[in-house]
């Protein structure tokens, strides 16, 4: 982004992505997590008294995942290893079931699964906003490829190898889910897989929303590492606060940026609900993807020489750029809310930050020295040269 659109766009990405984007993603995705984790007990709570414990099971959640992100990067890569597995396991149990479903000839749902959909263009782009947030971590590793040992093999070998197989396991899944749940069940029922397996598993059904809520808490503790080190990275070129490129100098991990996307979310998981936060997060995710795409698309023209450690079909940046234009104008034509000026308005925040504490640098010194000594006591970090190797 940078190298093609300049310092400008580079800094309202990272503003929009720190600030915003993926705060937003951490608290969609631990409130989920709540929401599963949570079911099995409260099934005859009133629904403020059930959205409040969803949040505050979410925010207990928040704290749990961003104490690992800060004590070890080798404890977080233990943690989810142990939740990828079991989080495989539960997805087979649903498809397992889905299989033995169809088997009884269970398949009436699935034939008329179609029925009744809004066919319209900018119906199918709010549509796909949901449809396709599910696979968003498509992105994750590229985030953290300082900390992978030979990227050029390694980032190639995860996404040829992750992305179809966790394809797979999410498509087969909804067919199982159609297989025992109508159209109209699978849109009113809170949580859908603890319906299927209340139908399909009998006295284990329980697995369902264990196996949900270890899978959502695992996804939501990975995006924040990755955001993490966006912002660390971010504040190292100058585009944060200084004291957000410091590690701990015992861990090594970036804890005060860590600690911020904490704290972003939090407010988050407070002011926000599920599916607001979906459209509002998933519009600036494809903006920006349209925009590094354009960049991809003109570097590898005009720097056709520069060594790549590997490099993807121009057809794959070519589709997704158009699947971009289509996701970030459609919805605004079709339902033109103010969660989508408010986008356009974060965007503009960014330039005037930009402007006048990045480029004129008008920053309080005094203010500035207060609480980078305060975050440096807080959280025992030193910037990253100074870090003991």
């Amino acid at each position: 982004m940078h190298k093609f659109w300049g310092p400008l766009p580079s800094f309202i990405c990272a503003w929009i992505y720190v600030v915003i984007l993926r705060p937003a993603e951490v608290a969609i995705i631990v409130m989920t997590f709540a929401a599963y984790a949570i079911q099995p007990f409260t099934s005859n709570l009133d629904a403020d008294y059930k959205d409040l414990t969803i949040k505050l099971t979410s925010i207990s959640a928040l704290f749990i995942m961003t104490y690992i992100n800060i004590t070890s990067v080798k404890l977080f890569v233990k943690v989810q290893n142990v939740f990828g597995i079991c989080k495989v396991f539960a997805c087979l149990i649903v498809i397992g079931g889905g299989i033995y479903e169809m088997a009884k000839g269970n398949t009436a749902n699935i034939e008329k699964g179609f029925e009744g959909e809004n066919i319209s263009a900018g119906g199918i782009a709010l549509a796909l906003y949901s449809g396709l947030w599910a696979y968003d971590g498509w992105n994750s590793v590229t985030v953290v490829t300082e900390e992978i040992i030979n990227p050029g093999v390694n980032v190639p070998l995860s996404i040829s190898i992750a992305v179809p197989l966790i394809t797979a396991l999410y498509v087969f899944m909804n067919v199982a889910y159609m297989s025992v749940l109508s159209f109209s069940e699978m849109t009113s029922v809170p949580a859908v897989a603890v319906v299927f397996g209340d139908r399909v598993l009998g006295p284990a059904s329980f697995l369902i929303p264990l196996g949900v809520a270890i899978a959502t808490f695992g996804c939501a503790m990975s995006v924040q590492f990755g955001v993490s080190r966006v912002c660390y990275s971010a504040a190292r070129g100058g585009h944060m606060l200084e004291v957000f490129s410091f590690v701990n100098m015992k861990r090594l991990t970036p804890a005060p940026a860590v600690a911020l996307q904490a704290l972003l979310t939090c407010i988050f998981i407070v002011v926000g609900n599920i599916s607001t936060l979906i459209e509002f997060a998933s519009w600036f995710l494809w903006f920006f993807y349209g925009l590094a795409m354009v960049a991809l698309l003109v570097l590898r023209k005009t720097q056709a020489a520069r060594p790549r450690p590997y490099r993807v079909p121009t057809v794959v940046p070519c589709f997704v750029l158009l699947v971009s234009i289509f996701l970030s104008v459609l919805p605004i034509v079709h339902d033109p809310s103010i969660k989508y000026l408010m986008a356009i308005g974060f965007i503009v925040i960014g330039v005037a930050v930009y402007t006048l504490f990045v480029y004129y640098k008008k920053t309080p010194k005094y203010l500035l020295e207060k609480f980078t000594f305060l975050m440096q006591v807080l959280f025992q970090s030193v910037p990253s040269s100074d870090r003991q190797d």
